[in-house]
Protein backbone atom coordinates (compact mmCIF):
# COMPACT_ATOMS: atom_id res chain seq x y z
CA UNK A 1 0.00 0.00 0.00
CA UNK A 2 1.47 3.36 -1.07
CA UNK A 3 1.08 6.23 1.40
CA UNK A 4 -1.90 4.96 3.41
CA UNK A 5 -4.17 7.26 5.37
CA UNK A 6 -3.94 6.45 9.07
CA UNK A 7 -6.43 7.15 11.86
CA UNK A 8 -5.32 7.30 15.52
CA UNK A 9 -7.74 6.46 18.37
CA UNK A 10 -7.00 8.50 20.52
CA UNK A 11 -3.98 10.82 20.66
CA UNK A 12 -2.79 10.59 24.24
CA UNK A 13 0.89 11.16 25.06
CA UNK A 14 1.90 7.83 23.53
CA UNK A 15 -0.70 7.74 20.76
CA UNK A 16 0.04 11.23 19.44
CA UNK A 17 3.79 10.65 19.34
CA UNK A 18 3.40 7.25 17.66
CA UNK A 19 0.96 8.77 15.15
CA UNK A 20 3.45 11.52 14.35
CA UNK A 21 6.02 8.86 13.48
CA UNK A 22 3.47 7.09 11.27
CA UNK A 23 2.99 10.38 9.40
CA UNK A 24 6.48 9.94 7.92
CA UNK A 25 5.18 7.20 5.61
CA UNK A 26 1.46 8.08 5.46
CA UNK A 27 -0.57 10.36 3.22
CA UNK A 28 -2.19 11.80 6.36
CA UNK A 29 -2.79 10.91 10.00
CA UNK A 30 -6.31 11.69 11.20
CA UNK A 31 -7.79 12.03 14.67
CA UNK A 32 -11.38 12.59 15.79
CA UNK A 33 -11.74 15.81 17.79
CA UNK A 34 -15.34 15.23 18.90
CA UNK A 35 -15.60 14.78 22.67
CA UNK A 36 -11.86 15.06 23.23
CA UNK A 37 -10.24 17.46 25.69
CA UNK A 38 -8.45 20.71 24.97
CA UNK A 39 -5.23 18.95 26.01
CA UNK A 40 -5.82 16.29 23.34
CA UNK A 41 -6.43 18.97 20.71
CA UNK A 42 -3.26 20.80 21.71
CA UNK A 43 -1.25 17.58 21.62
CA UNK A 44 -2.65 16.61 18.21
CA UNK A 45 -1.83 20.04 16.80
CA UNK A 46 1.67 19.87 18.24
CA UNK A 47 2.30 16.59 16.42
CA UNK A 48 0.73 17.77 13.16
CA UNK A 49 -2.27 15.42 13.15
CA UNK A 50 -5.29 16.26 10.97
CA UNK A 51 -8.59 16.72 12.86
CA UNK A 52 -11.89 15.30 11.58
CA UNK A 53 -15.31 16.02 12.98
CA UNK A 54 -16.63 12.53 13.62
CA UNK A 55 -15.39 8.98 14.08
CA UNK A 56 -17.29 7.98 10.93
CA UNK A 57 -15.22 10.49 8.92
CA UNK A 58 -12.00 9.04 10.30
CA UNK A 59 -13.04 5.47 9.56
CA UNK A 60 -14.28 6.28 6.05
CA UNK A 61 -11.00 7.93 5.12
CA UNK A 62 -8.51 5.62 6.88
CA UNK A 63 -6.78 2.56 5.46
CA UNK A 64 -5.15 1.79 8.81
CA UNK A 65 -6.56 2.57 12.26
CA UNK A 66 -4.35 2.43 15.35
CA UNK A 67 -6.09 2.07 18.72
CA UNK A 68 -4.02 3.44 21.62
CA UNK A 69 -6.31 4.29 24.54
CA UNK A 70 -6.70 3.44 28.27
CA UNK A 71 -7.16 -0.35 28.63
CA UNK A 72 -10.73 -0.12 29.94
CA UNK A 73 -11.91 1.63 26.76
CA UNK A 74 -10.37 -0.79 24.24
CA UNK A 75 -13.38 -3.02 23.59
CA UNK A 76 -15.95 -0.21 23.55
CA UNK A 77 -13.83 1.60 21.00
CA UNK A 78 -13.50 -1.57 18.91
CA UNK A 79 -17.30 -2.00 19.00
CA UNK A 80 -17.75 1.54 17.65
CA UNK A 81 -15.34 0.70 14.84
CA UNK A 82 -17.18 -2.57 14.18
CA UNK A 83 -20.58 -0.87 14.12
CA UNK A 84 -19.32 1.46 11.43
CA UNK A 85 -18.20 -1.51 9.34
CA UNK A 86 -14.54 -0.52 9.06
CA UNK A 87 -12.81 -3.24 7.02
CA UNK A 88 -9.26 -1.94 6.69
CA UNK A 89 -6.33 -2.76 8.97
CA UNK A 90 -6.94 -2.32 12.72
CA UNK A 91 -3.92 -2.18 15.02
CA UNK A 92 -5.02 -3.11 18.55
CA UNK A 93 -2.05 -1.54 20.37
CA UNK A 94 -3.54 -1.17 23.85
CA UNK A 95 -2.07 -2.68 27.00
CA UNK A 96 -4.73 -5.38 27.30
CA UNK A 97 -4.53 -9.08 27.94
CA UNK A 98 -4.30 -11.56 25.06
CA UNK A 99 -7.83 -12.91 25.53
CA UNK A 100 -9.31 -9.41 25.20
CA UNK A 101 -7.21 -8.84 22.09
CA UNK A 102 -8.61 -12.03 20.57
CA UNK A 103 -12.16 -10.96 21.47
CA UNK A 104 -11.58 -7.65 19.71
CA UNK A 105 -10.26 -9.51 16.67
CA UNK A 106 -13.59 -11.35 16.61
CA UNK A 107 -15.61 -8.16 17.01
CA UNK A 108 -14.37 -6.22 14.01
CA UNK A 109 -14.55 -6.99 10.29
CA UNK A 110 -11.11 -5.46 9.84
CA UNK A 111 -7.82 -7.33 9.65
CA UNK A 112 -6.46 -7.09 13.20
CA UNK A 113 -2.79 -6.69 14.08
CA UNK A 114 -1.96 -7.18 17.75
CA UNK A 115 0.46 -4.51 18.94
CA UNK A 116 2.32 -3.74 22.14
CA UNK A 117 4.46 -0.64 22.69
CA UNK A 118 7.43 -1.14 25.02
CA UNK A 119 9.30 1.99 26.01
CA UNK A 120 8.62 5.71 26.35
CA UNK A 121 6.81 7.86 23.75
CA UNK A 122 9.04 8.52 20.71
CA UNK A 123 10.04 12.10 21.54
CA UNK A 124 13.35 13.71 22.55
CA UNK A 125 15.42 10.84 21.22
CA UNK A 126 13.36 8.00 22.74
CA UNK A 127 12.92 4.94 20.51
CA UNK A 128 10.20 2.57 21.74
CA UNK A 129 9.55 -0.77 20.08
CA UNK A 130 6.14 -1.65 18.68
CA UNK A 131 5.87 -5.43 18.90
CA UNK A 132 3.46 -6.92 16.38
CA UNK A 133 1.70 -10.22 15.80
CA UNK A 134 -0.88 -11.26 13.24
CA UNK A 135 -1.16 -12.11 9.57
CA UNK A 136 2.19 -11.69 7.84
CA UNK A 137 0.93 -9.35 5.12
CA UNK A 138 -0.72 -7.11 7.71
CA UNK A 139 2.27 -6.89 10.06
CA UNK A 140 4.46 -6.13 7.03
CA UNK A 141 2.26 -3.10 6.30
CA UNK A 142 2.76 -1.80 9.84
CA UNK A 143 6.50 -2.40 9.64
CA UNK A 144 6.54 -0.33 6.42
CA UNK A 145 4.46 2.39 8.07
CA UNK A 146 7.08 2.94 10.77
CA UNK A 147 10.19 2.26 8.68
CA UNK A 148 12.86 4.89 9.25
CA UNK A 149 11.10 6.43 12.27
CA UNK A 150 11.75 6.53 16.01
CA UNK A 151 9.26 3.68 16.47
CA UNK A 152 11.07 0.40 15.91
CA UNK A 153 8.99 -2.63 14.99
CA UNK A 154 9.49 -6.31 15.74
CA UNK A 155 7.10 -9.00 14.51
CA UNK A 156 6.66 -11.97 16.86
CA UNK A 157 4.65 -14.26 14.58
CA UNK A 158 1.18 -14.71 13.18
CA UNK A 159 -0.71 -15.44 16.40
CA UNK A 160 -2.89 -12.59 17.65
CA UNK A 161 -2.16 -12.21 21.38
CA UNK A 162 1.61 -12.65 21.28
CA UNK A 163 2.40 -8.92 21.23
CA UNK A 164 -0.09 -8.25 24.04
CA UNK A 165 1.44 -11.04 26.12
CA UNK A 166 4.96 -9.68 25.69
CA UNK A 167 3.87 -6.14 26.56
CA UNK A 168 2.13 -7.23 29.76
CA UNK A 169 4.92 -9.62 30.76
CA UNK A 170 7.37 -6.72 30.65
CA UNK A 171 4.94 -4.30 32.30
CA UNK A 172 4.38 -6.75 35.16
CA UNK A 173 7.99 -6.36 36.23
CA UNK A 174 8.72 -2.82 35.14
CA UNK A 175 5.69 -1.19 36.73
CA UNK A 176 5.30 -3.35 39.83
CA UNK A 177 8.98 -2.94 40.73
CA UNK A 178 8.50 0.83 40.86
CA UNK A 179 5.46 0.46 43.11
CA UNK A 180 7.63 -1.61 45.44
CA UNK A 181 10.23 1.20 45.45
CA UNK A 182 7.57 3.62 46.67
CA UNK A 183 6.50 1.25 49.45
CA UNK A 184 10.09 0.54 50.53
CA UNK A 185 11.08 4.22 50.63
CA UNK A 186 7.81 5.14 52.34
CA UNK A 187 8.46 2.55 55.04
CA UNK A 188 12.04 3.69 55.52
CA UNK A 189 11.01 7.36 55.68
CA UNK A 190 8.54 6.58 58.45
CA UNK A 191 11.50 5.38 60.55
CA UNK A 192 13.97 8.05 59.44
CA UNK A 193 16.21 5.73 57.43
CA UNK A 194 15.20 6.58 53.86
CA UNK A 195 18.56 8.11 52.90
CA UNK A 196 20.34 5.09 54.34
CA UNK A 197 18.10 2.80 52.29
CA UNK A 198 18.96 4.71 49.11
CA UNK A 199 22.66 4.50 49.98
CA UNK A 200 22.40 0.73 50.44
CA UNK A 201 20.56 0.39 47.14
CA UNK A 202 23.02 2.63 45.29
CA UNK A 203 25.70 -0.02 45.78
CA UNK A 204 23.71 -2.08 43.29
CA UNK A 205 23.61 -0.45 39.87
CA UNK A 206 20.51 -2.38 38.81
CA UNK A 207 18.23 -1.27 41.67
CA UNK A 208 15.30 1.12 41.19
CA UNK A 209 15.68 1.87 44.90
CA UNK A 210 18.73 3.96 44.08
CA UNK A 211 16.59 6.16 41.79
CA UNK A 212 13.79 7.43 44.08
CA UNK A 213 12.90 10.23 41.64
CA UNK A 214 10.97 7.58 39.73
CA UNK A 215 8.41 7.41 42.53
CA UNK A 216 6.89 10.79 41.61
CA UNK A 217 6.93 9.84 37.92
CA UNK A 218 5.21 6.56 38.80
CA UNK A 219 2.54 8.40 40.79
CA UNK A 220 1.81 10.73 37.86
CA UNK A 221 1.37 7.73 35.56
CA UNK A 222 -0.61 5.63 38.03
CA UNK A 223 -3.97 6.33 36.34
CA UNK A 224 -2.87 4.32 33.30
CA UNK A 225 -0.39 1.91 34.89
CA UNK A 226 -2.96 0.53 37.35
CA UNK A 227 -5.41 -0.67 34.67
CA UNK A 228 -2.49 -2.12 32.72
CA UNK A 229 -1.45 -4.20 35.73
CA UNK A 230 -5.06 -5.38 36.13
CA UNK A 231 -4.85 -6.65 32.55
CA UNK A 232 -1.55 -8.36 33.38
CA UNK A 233 -3.15 -9.92 36.48
CA UNK A 234 -5.93 -11.32 34.30
CA UNK A 235 -3.27 -12.79 32.03
CA UNK A 236 -1.54 -14.45 34.99
CA UNK A 237 -4.85 -15.87 36.22
CA UNK A 238 -5.65 -17.26 32.77
CA UNK A 239 -2.32 -19.10 32.88
CA UNK A 240 -3.08 -20.58 36.31
CA UNK A 241 -0.55 -18.25 37.98
CA UNK A 242 -1.35 -16.18 41.10
CA UNK A 243 -2.50 -12.65 40.17
CA UNK A 244 -2.70 -11.22 43.69
CA UNK A 245 0.61 -9.32 43.70
CA UNK A 246 -0.22 -7.43 40.53
CA UNK A 247 -3.76 -6.68 41.73
CA UNK A 248 -2.27 -5.30 44.97
CA UNK A 249 0.14 -3.16 42.97
CA UNK A 250 -2.79 -1.85 40.91
CA UNK A 251 -4.72 -1.03 44.09
CA UNK A 252 -1.65 0.80 45.41
CA UNK A 253 -1.38 2.80 42.21
CA UNK A 254 -5.05 3.80 42.52
CA UNK A 255 -4.12 5.89 45.56
CA UNK A 256 -2.31 8.22 43.13
CA UNK A 257 -5.12 8.62 40.60
CA UNK A 258 -5.76 12.20 41.72
CA UNK A 259 -2.27 13.32 40.62
CA UNK A 260 -2.74 12.25 36.99
CA UNK A 261 0.07 13.59 34.78
CA UNK A 262 1.28 15.98 37.52
CA UNK A 263 4.77 16.89 36.31
CA UNK A 264 5.36 19.07 39.40
CA UNK A 265 4.83 16.24 41.89
CA UNK A 266 7.74 15.64 44.28
CA UNK A 267 8.90 12.46 45.99
CA UNK A 268 7.60 13.80 49.31
CA UNK A 269 4.24 14.68 47.80
CA UNK A 270 3.91 11.26 46.20
CA UNK A 271 4.77 9.44 49.42
CA UNK A 272 2.38 11.63 51.43
CA UNK A 273 -0.45 10.76 49.06
CA UNK A 274 0.47 7.08 49.24
CA UNK A 275 0.25 7.17 53.06
CA UNK A 276 -2.87 9.36 53.21
CA UNK A 277 -4.95 8.94 50.06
Amino acid sequence: MDQPTVGILHPGSMGAAVAACAATNAAAVLWCATGRSAASAERAAQFGLTPVGALSDLLDRSDIVISLCPPAAAEDLAREVAEHGFSGLYVEANAINPERTKRIAGLVDATVVDGGVVGSPPVRGKTPTLYLSGAAAATAQIEALFAGTAVRTTTLGTGVGKASALKLSYASFQKTSRVLVALAIGMAREHGVDQELIEVASRRTDSYLSEPEYVAKTAARAWRWGPELEEAADTLAAAGLPPEMLRAAAATLARWNAVKDDSELTLTGALDRLAQP
